[in-house]
């Protein structure tokens, strides 16, 4: 292909993104769960995101980092709320930088579903308890998630502070190098269990009608906004969870064009999580509807889900459903898959996606 869509660079709120093939955040389970070293990025963490960036990815998504200690999903996850965790960042993004790959970090608060067991192999389900190494956990109501551990609901004074939380971590973030944040409000995580009217009882202004479901996700996004007038501000969203009654593609769409009158620049389109038991028809490409529903209103989607392939990828942005894919699993099969990708389509610069160091590759 003379010009696949691809490969062609994308802009958001002036960040320049070399292509349209980017990593999403993917948990590595790997930070300190206690001790000083608690949720710093490690050698691990560098040695991946620069495989990933040197792949020839144009954007790498670092997994989701808590903001506050209680919001890590596991004891393992990486956090961003303290000084040592922003400077090992800060020395280790230059690194993976280096090799072409813009980064965003992906801020989370794990609610309901903190606590838990990392997902590593081998590794036991469920809640961690507090005898070992566990916290209280804490949510919009107390409703559990399905096996988990019951949460305790937050007060309205401490979703405020949630709300600073995320904020607070959106500064270290820019201090560290990150060329944009994304925020979690996916998954069955703490901002999508607040939208969804399965997991949000709540009487105040944070509960309730749609607009006061979504007002947590609102007021995060104002607040970075107004800090930070020039960063990128991604969100990942559950745009359907698969359940009768439950935040759906129409309730997604009202969010996101709400999010784009507060500032947000991009939408990293995905379902489900808040549910246990939601019956998903998993297969190629079966988010993507998401993201083709999403797009229109008001900003730039991204696709995710299954996209295993260079010509179901272009085929993807090629009919419009939406403006970038995203490749989770398949990246850390071959973190080389861009560069891969590239030279199946015959994208015009696949050859200075290479590294100098590695041009004796045949692709």
């Amino acid at each position: 292909m003379a010009n696949p869509h691809l490969f062609q660079p994308i802009s958001i709120r002036g960040m320049e993104v070399r292509n349209r093939l980017w990593v999403p955040p993917m948990c590595q389970y790997s930070a300190a769960a206690e001790g000083p070293e608690q949720g710093v990025p490690n050698d691990w963490h560098l040695v991946h995101w620069g495989a990933l960036s040197r792949g020839g990815a144009g954007l790498v998504v670092v997994e989701a980092t808590a903001v506050v200690p209680e919001g890590r999903i596991s004891p393992n996850c990486l956090g961003l709320w303290n000084d040592a965790q922003e400077a090992a960042f800060a020395r280790m993004l230059p690194l993976a930088k280096a090799h072409g790959a813009r980064f965003a970090i992906q801020l989370g608060h794990a609610g309901r579903k903190a606590s838990t067991h990392p997902g590593l192999r081998d590794a036991p389900s469920g809640t961690v308890p507090e005898e070992d190494g566990g916290w209280q956990s804490v949510a919009p109501s107390a409703v559990a998630f399905s096996g988990l551990a019951d949460p305790r609901a937050l007060s309205t004074d401490e979703v405020r502070g949630v709300i600073d939380a995320f904020i607070a971590a959106t500064d270290r973030a820019v201090r560290a190098g990150f060329d944009a944040v994304e925020l979690h409000a996916a998954h069955g995580y703490l901002i999508h269990e607040f939208l969804s009217p399965l997991s949000n009882e709540r009487a105040d202004e944070f509960g309730g009608s749609p607009e006061n479901r979504a007002r947590l996700l609102r007021e995060i996004v104002r607040g970075i906004r107004v800090a930070h007038p020039e960063l990128p501000i991604m969100v990942r969203i559950s745009g359907d969870e698969w359940t009768a009654g439950g935040f759906d593609t129409v309730a997604a769409a009202q969010v996101v064009e709400w999010i784009a009158e507060d500032g947000a620049d991009f939408i990293d389109a995905s379902s489900g999580g808040n549910v246990a038991d939601a019956r998903i028809p998993v297969g190629p490409s079966y988010q993507v509807w998401i993201a083709q529903r999403l797009r229109g209103h008001g900003l730039p989607v991204g696709a995710v889900g299954l996209i295993t392939t260079a010509e179901q990828a272009e085929g993807i942005l090629a009919t419009g459903q939406a403006d970038v894919i995203s490749i989770g699993r398949a990246a850390l099969v071959n973190p080389a898959l861009p560069l891969e990708w590239a030279h199946t389509l015959r994208a015009h610069d696949a050859a200075n996606l290479v590294p100098a160091q590695y041009w004796r590759a045949r692709f």
